[in-house]
């Protein structure tokens, strides 16, 4: 990656961990980080909105997508297929717009191979809180919720893959330290002599 770019993050969680509320908060106060809008073949939620939440295609289409290589990542969740655009995040990388996706281990592992990234892995502060929120959502059948507890454990295997850590128990310190790893990003030797060239020549001079 050039100084010129973005940075690209990767934010994992097992579903329930908070990964998505706290990506939201993130961007809304931060112009210069976008997320990227995954394209899916899961059905649409009632709350949620093509084109915002997920770009939302049928199998058919995703599958002509793989072939043409349009994504960067894809995988099989639960049946579904995700996948990220890699034009998308090459664009807005070019612009000097840091992108986050919000992927799993295995989309994670595609992605390291192909660019380079700062990753963060969100866990829940204990198995049981990870329960009460998967419930409380009201989105999952129970027969769902005990798959993705078990799923949940797989997920948080890989952690250790991960540059950061991050527990998300109280939300606001969690988006503080989420906060921090951009900012610390962002004040690389590397990113500032791009950022504030013309200061450092004037100093030197």
């Amino acid at each position: 990656m050039t100084p010129a770019t973005g940075t690209l993050y990767i934010i994992s969680a097992p579903s329930g961990a908070g990964k998505t509320s706290l990506v939201k908060a993130l961007v809304e106060n931060d112009p210069s980080i976008q997320v990227s809008i995954s394209h899916t073949t899961r059905p649409k939620r009632p709350a949620e909105v093509d084109g915002v939440n997920y770009h939302f295609i049928d199998r058919e289409r995703f599958i002509d997508m793989v072939g043409a290589g349009a994504f960067l990542e894809h995988a099989e969740v639960f049946g579904n297929f995700y996948g990220t655009s890699e034009q998308w995040v090459d664009d807005t990388l070019a612009k000097g717009i840091d992108v986050i996706l919000e992927i799993d281990w295995q989309g994670a592992q595609q992605v390291r191979k192909l660019k380079s990234c700062v990753t963060v892995f969100i866990t829940p502060p204990s198995r049981d809180e990870l329960r009460r929120r998967l419930t409380s959502r009201g989105q999952d059948s129970p027969e769902v919720i005990e798959r993705r507890l078990g799923e949940a454990a797989s997920e948080i295997a890989h952690y250790s893959e991960y540059d950061y850590l991050v527990v998300n128990d109280d939300f606001q310190q969690a988006l503080a330290d989420l906060q921090a790893i951009v900012r610390a990003r962002r004040l690389l030797t590397q990113v500032q002599q791009y950022r504030h060239g013309e200061l450092l020549n004037d100093l030197l001079s």
